[in-house]
């Protein structure tokens, strides 16, 4: 929510500059995220005087150019160099002098002293949209003979400063939405600055309502019906005719006020619309009333599957649950949330009809939501608006129209308000305000701080307070609200902090899902790897790169928020490949990074009280991604790049890291298509991980020119062998390990991952490791082999080993390896 400094002196004599109002509404529950320096004609029209054009001659190098000197109130008269065609001596100007910059949209450029054709130029005699003053560029402007020469631009154009708070508001602040509302609360912050001392009344502050006490209709010559059907949803509908109205571009004053929020301004009507919303809170509609057919307007709802054309042109099918604004015959507005596209203001309007009223939230919520409509209206309807403002910002309309369009007020106020709404009441005890805050407040400090914020007391005893809340205070509907209320305005920080240290014994069952993740990124993070934290939204093409995913298992989002972001991820390979490229793409090469993250497919279609249902499933994954260089230039060695080995040590050091014998794991290269090559690693039928390089098809999807190393671990199964695998502590041997080797020939497909299978499937408990020193294919073996020379680590827990016994095994594993894979025992 943006608010202005200056639209909020309106209504409050603030004693306070933007940064320390900055501080106060952030103490009081409105969080100034920014506060931004804004001018209502962009650069202030900083270096930028009038002038007075003493003489005028045609260039003598150009035909369209002409050499005037200007005074600009210097010693001296500019010298500049004019291509407009209506320049001539004795005008009035605006002179850019050099060093000034203007703007043109989003562009801008320094004004420099410079030679044209051969004359010298010292500035610049503007037109209106080189100022950002207007759109006309067929000259240049001229002003009225009563400016003065050196005199500020921005003075005589009354160019105004401004301050921007960029306020992150909360759901339940909806009584802070508008410059009203937040002046209010800013006038109960300053008047309790100091707690416990109340100001004397000529240094207090007061917020002040514009006064619509001059409203009074002119005649009765277009009355139209009201009809609410639907009283629940609308409980209450107030509105109004204004006729003879003008449509025209707004005054100044009511542009600058909606362009320093960012709104806008497009004619009288509409801007006098959004102003309204935007200083009481309170959304207003205008609609064209001679496009209120039989000048009768109904609330209702209609049936499921009507089609209505809304005002961005798309027809949209309603549900029976939609409120809409209807007249005699079709739907004109959905209620609360967007006009329709044949019943609102153009520029031919001559006579409006002026809504204002109060719906249900939720259901303005899930109409909102069912159609991705978000506009300002529904951003408040949704939150809950006060139902006692409708008639104010009606008549504050009214009389604004008839100030700024002409017109006349042509019929008395509608206000079909059925079932009276009351005000809230709510009993709260001095002793749990204390009790909640932590901290013993004076009564009459309550007592101070809940009138300043329009609270009304209606009952008053030692022990307790009866209170009437503010309309405008939707939220408030319990004792710990008030208490809320109190506190945020007598200030968080003026809550002392205790010196005791209050915990309590809880039982958490191991292990514990928090602690191994946190365990498993201390590690990453303390092996140079950074994490990632993508979005769990994607883009649906994806799936379309490679044939493992399927469309037909994307989660889709009822609402996107965009084509980029409109399915839930199957796989958090897309997301860290998105962050390899965007790291890549700024010349961040060697990059290391791991992401925790849920991915999400869609399950079987399942049937609910005759609905169908298609529920999703959703599993928890740790992603590794590594590419580039894993050493640094340097005068001591080559730069050497990752590979697939470096993935694997890493793997096998977090599986390691959680307590898995990775020996005994169950390995296979059969791997999803987006691997160029790759290896799953199970726990008998477990999957737990996949590792390998991106294949080439993927990598162009992304633009990446280097290879990618990935791996994805299955942490729901991983953890859910971790409850049986119970880590123990094993002291270390005191007898001797004893290794042998051997050269092992054997056909070239044959893969090492065999040889170590086959070791521990018959190398029995003395053997404890095994390991591969060289691989060897040439001329001293047989075309088509290749030698494995293999390294057995032998140990006995209980003794020393005897030859025979290592004998015995050696002979053992060497009959395994001729008869399994037709090994040749190279000597």
């Amino acid at each position: 929510m943006k608010i202005s400094y200056n639209w909020l002196k309106n209504y409050v004599n603030l004693n306070k500059n933007p940064q320390e109002l900055s501080e106060i509404l952030t103490n009081c529950g409105l969080e100034v995220e920014g506060l931004e320096k804004v001018e209502s004609i962009k650069g202030g029209l900083k270096g930028i005087v009038i002038g007075e054009v003493l003489t005028c001659a045609k260039h003598p190098n150009a035909d369209k150019l002409s050499v005037t000197t200007v005074n600009v109130g210097a010693e001296e008269p500019l010298h500049i160099v004019c291509g407009a065609p209506n320049v001539a001596a004795g005008q009035k100007v605006v002179v850019a002098t050099v060093g000034a910059v203007m703007y043109s949209g989003d562009d801008s450029f320094k004004i420099k002293r410079a030679k044209m054709r051969g004359e010298l130029s010292e500035g610049m005699i503007c037109a209106e949209d080189e100022l950002g003053l207007g759109t006309s560029h067929d000259g240049i402007m001229v002003l009225d003979n009563d400016a003065i020469p050196g005199s500020q631009a921005k003075d005589y154009f009354n160019i105004e400063e401004d301050y921007i708070f960029e306020i992150g508001l909360t759901p339940n602040r909806s009584d802070a939405i508008s410059h009203i509302g937040t002046a209010k609360d800013l006038v109960a912050a300053i008047n309790n600055l100091t707690p416990e001392v109340e100001l004397p009344d000529d240094e207090k502050l007061f917020a002040v309502v514009p006064s619509v006490e001059d409203f009074a209709a002119d005649n009765n010559n277009l009355p139209i019906e009201v009809v609410v059907e639907d009283t629940q949803a609308c409980p209450r509908y107030s509105g109004i005719t204004v006729s003879n109205v003008k449509v025209e571009e707004s005054p100044e004053w009511l542009k600058v006020r909606l362009n320093s929020i960012g709104v806008r301004p497009i004619n009288n009507l509409v801007d006098i619309s959004n102003f309204v919303l935007f200083e009481t809170g309170q959304p207003l509609h205008f609609f064209d009333a001679n496009a209120i057919k039989g000048n009768k307007v109904i609330v209702k709802k209609l049936k499921r599957g009507t089609k209505f054309i809304t005002l961005d042109e798309i027809e949209r099918n309603l549900s029976e649950e939609d409120l809409m604004i209807c007249n005699a015959e079709e739907p004109m507005c959905i209620a609360g949330v967007f006009g329709g596209l044949h019943s609102g203001v153009t520029e031919k309007t001559t006579n409006v009809f002026i809504e204002s009223a109060f719906f249900d939230a939720p259901t303005i919520r899930k109409t909102s939501k069912r159609h991705a409509l978000q506009t300002d209206a529904s951003f408040r309807f949704e939150r809950g608006t006060d139902f006692d403002n409708t008639i104010y910002a009606l008549k504050r309309a009214a009389l604004l129209i008839k100030d700024i369009a002409g017109g006349e007020i042509s019929s008395d106020i509608i206000d079909v308000y059925p079932n009276i709404i009351k005000p809230s009441v709510i009993d709260v005890e001095y002793d749990r305000i204390i009790r909640l805050i932590g901290k013993k407040i004076s009564k009459n400090n309550i007592k101070r701080i809940l009138t300043s914020l329009e609270f009304i007391i209606l009952e008053e005893s030692d022990e307790k307070l009866k209170l009437q809340v503010p309309t405008n205070k939707v939220d408030v509907t319990r004792e710990a609200d008030i208490v809320e209320e109190i506190l945020r305005i007598y200030g968080y920080n003026n809550i002392d902090f205790t010196e005791k240290i209050l915990s309590s014994i809880s039982y958490q069952q191991k292990p514990d899902a928090d602690t191994i993740r946190n365990i498993i990124s201390d590690f990453l993070s303390s092996n140079g790897y950074c994490e990632i934290m993508n979005n769990s939204l994607t883009k649906a093409d994806y799936v379309d790169i490679t044939e493992e995913l399927k469309r037909e298992e994307n989660v889709g989002i009822v609402n996107p928020l965009s084509r980029e972001l409109n399915v839930m991820r199957q796989t958090l390979l897309f997301g860290g490949l998105e962050s390899v490229a965007y790291n890549i793409n700024r010349k961040q090469e060697n990059l290391k990074f791991y992401e925790f993250g849920n991915i999400y497919k869609k399950s079987d279609v399942e049937v609910m009280n005759g609905e169908e249902l298609k529920p999703y499933s959703q599993q928890f994954n740790l992603g590794l991604f590594i590419t580039g260089n894993k050493t640094k230039e340097s005068w001591m060695g080559d730069v050497e790049s990752v590979s697939f080995y470096d993935m694997k040590i890493v793997v096998r050091n977090i599986l390691v890291r959680l307590g898995f014998n990775v020996d005994k794991l169950k390995s296979s290269y059969e791997v999803p298509d987006y691997f160029r090559e790759g290896v799953s690693l199970k726990m008998k039928k477990t999957p737990l991980v996949e590792f390998g390089a991106i294949n080439k098809k993927v990598l162009n999807s992304f633009d990446i020119k280097k290879d990618v190393f990935y791996a994805v671990f299955n942490w729901d199964n991983i953890f859910s062998l971790l409850k049986q695998n119970k880590v123990t502590y094993q002291p270390v041997s005191k007898f001797p390990e004893v290794r042998r080797d051997l050269a092992l020939v054997v056909d070239e497909s044959v893969m090492f991952s065999e040889i170590e299978a086959i070791a521990y499937q018959y190398g029995g408990k003395i053997l404890k490791e095994v390991g591969l020193f060289d691989i060897y294919q040439g001329d001293r073996i047989a075309k088509g082999k290749k030698s494995y020379s293999v390294s057995f680590i032998l140990q006995d827990e209980n003794k020393t080993l005897k030859d025979k016994e290592i004998e015995k095994f050696t002979n053992k594993l060497i009959k395994a390896y001729e008869t399994k894979v037709g090994a040749v025992i190279r000597k």
